[in-house]
């Protein structure tokens, strides 16, 4: 596991990077699922020792683009809302997927690549399992093999994308702390 120190540095960076997650995800035209808050959750889970606060600012990145979202359906700015019901399926999936950089012990290309391919995945197979069961989701598909088959399908554009977006900016992320860190005289410590 990587270690970082909590300093006004970090939390300044930390901080800014929620900001640019949440604003990053709200942008028009972007296509759905690519955003870059699964990366986030997997570098958060390597990088943050304390692993209550990397589920936290995985999740935190999420809520605020939710909370922004919001503000922009209730002043008709945007048809999508921000808060739903049973959104709390999807709170829940995010900080499970920090478990993904908790994972990662050495973190190389290799590994970051393994953690940004396997998130995602496991994204999709949980998400859309419990959509098609009915917990949370607002979207009916019939409970057989039909019916999941269904919505599988359905969503595999957003699969795909994500899977870019994941590894992409996972990518982003993990190249700049590393580069972060070369830079330094000190080492980095949590």
């Amino acid at each position: 596991m990587i270690i970082m120190k909590w300093n006004k540095t970090v939390l300044a960076t930390l901080g800014l990077l929620i900001a640019i997650a949440a604003l990053y995800r709200i942008i028009p035209g972007r296509p759905p699922g690519f955003a870059p808050q699964l990366a986030m959750a997997i570098f958060a889970g390597a990088v943050i020792k304390d692993r209550k606060w990397a589920i936290v600012i995985s999740v935190l990145s999420l809520l605020v683009s939710d909370a922004l979202y919001q503000l922009l359906f209730i002043n008709k700015i945007s048809s999508i809302p921000g808060f739903y019901q049973g959104q709390w399926i999807n709170y829940l999936l995010f900080a499970s997927v920090t478990f993904f950089g908790f994972l990662i012990r050495r973190a190389n290309p290799g590994n970051v690549l393994l953690s940004a391919l396997a998130a995602p995945t496991y994204f999709f197979i949980v998400s859309n399992f419990l959509t098609w069961a009915g917990v949370g989701e607002f979207v009916e598909y019939p409970k057989t093999f039909a019916g999941l088959t269904a919505c599988y399908i359905a969503a595999l554009p957003f699969y795909a994308v994500s899977l870019i977006a994941t590894v992409l900016f996972s990518a982003i992320l993990f190249s700049a702390y590393w580069i972060g860190r070369k830079g330094s005289s000190k080492p980095v410590t949590a």
